[in-house]
């Protein structure tokens, strides 16, 4: 198939319109400015909306009343700004109402810079907002994928009626690499929403759409039935790649551009003679703690050591999963740092902490 040498962030954008993306509101921040920045030019040209809000926080408001009449939505931000949306992306959560989120994580906290960073993971598959809720999130390694999981985001937030948090970082977004970009989608073929969205009911019963319910019982019930989404989507469509773990005696959990770090890690010490295998997450939430558990449990296995970049978040879930069975170390670095493969191979070897 015929590839087109693409920045991420611009691959990002052309495979949300391909997957049936017709409104969006964002607001600049770097390092995903290019998202919106194509999107201005390129979602007229298919009738569909481009909004630059005033703020983050309208963005998100917009996002959530285009959602709830219909359309498939979406908003884009780096790290500060997808904070301030936090309060908007808890309210779609509790409406059920399905929409993509695209965060391409810069260094923090604070403003911190605009080099890479994976500090937003315990934002992201936390609630990061208030109330009980969880988000479906990826975390895509390549261009190519992050295309791929843009395209399948929006069905799968209809599938689940759910919001969909993308979770990229700065150089995923920045970095240029060849791509086969997906078929136009034929709105005609999406689920239909007359059941619950608020697209005008002349011709069937009206749809009533909050979040606000002040007895206990029903609003106990909405939270249930969200975790009972989120249960479904734990059992059918969580996503992992394990690489050379067939017989890896150290196994590194890593995600996004750390993973491509890891897998050169992998490969260069596999030439070795040396037992190394990795373990990808591609959704962290919900995480694939099965298969990671699984993991421990081989005999082979002697340790795992965790690599991002932070000061240590997604090591706590794997520390959960692992549950003692094995050690768990942990490898970061921050301040818009890139691990890279001389490094983590040290690390592996012993001789850097």
């Amino acid at each position: 198939m015929e590839k087109t040498l693409m920045k991420g962030n611009e691959a990002i954008a052309e495979a949300a319109v391909r997957g049936g993306c017709r409104f969006f509101a964002g607001y600049p921040i770097t390092p995903q400015n290019e998202i919106p920045e194509y999107l201005s030019a390129r979602l007229p040209e298919v009738g569909g909306t481009f909004i630059q809000s005033e703020s983050e926080v309208s963005a998100i408001n917009m996002v959530y009343g285009a959602a709830s009449a219909g359309a498939r939505a979406m908003t884009s931000s780096s790290s500060p700004g997808i904070s301030l949306k936090q309060e908007g992306i808890s309210y779609i959560a509790c409406g059920q109402i399905p929409c993509v989120i695209i965060n391409m994580v810069r260094g923090g906290p604070g403003l911190g810079t605009i080099y890479p960073g994976q500090a937003d993971y315990f934002q992201a598959v936390k609630g990061g907002g208030h109330g009980d809720y969880k988000l479906l999130v990826y975390t895509p390694a390549t261009v190519q994928e992050a295309v791929d999981i843009t395209y399948k985001s929006f069905e799968m937030a209809d599938k689940y009626r759910i919001p969909v948090l993308i979770l990229g970082d700065g150089t995923i977004g920045q970095m240029m690499e060849p791509v086969v970009l997906p078929e136009m989608k034929d709105p005609a073929t999406f689920p239909s929403k007359e059941s619950w969205a608020l697209t005008g009911c002349k011709d069937r019963p009206k749809n009533y759409m909050t979040t606000l319910d002040m007895d206990p019982d029903r609003l106990e019930a909405i939270t249930d039935r969200l975790f009972d989404v989120y249960e479904q989507i734990r059992q059918n469509d969580v996503e992992y790649e394990e690489y050379m773990c067939d017989d890896a005696e150290t196994v590194i959990v890593a995600y996004g551009i750390v993973s491509r770090v890891a897998k050169a890690a992998v490969n260069a010490l596999r030439a070795q003679g040396k037992k190394v295998g990795l373990f990808r997450p591609i959704t962290v939430s919900p995480y694939p703690d099965k298969a990671l558990g699984a993991l421990a449990d081989k005999a082979c296995v002697k340790k795992f050591l965790v690599a991002e970049l932070s000061k240590g978040q997604m090591v706590e879930d794997v520390r959960l999963i692992v549950n003692g069975r094995k050690p768990v170390e942990f490898y970061g670095r921050t301040g818009g740092h890139v691990i890279n493969t001389e490094e983590l191979i040290e690390v592996i070897e012993g001789g850097k902490r």
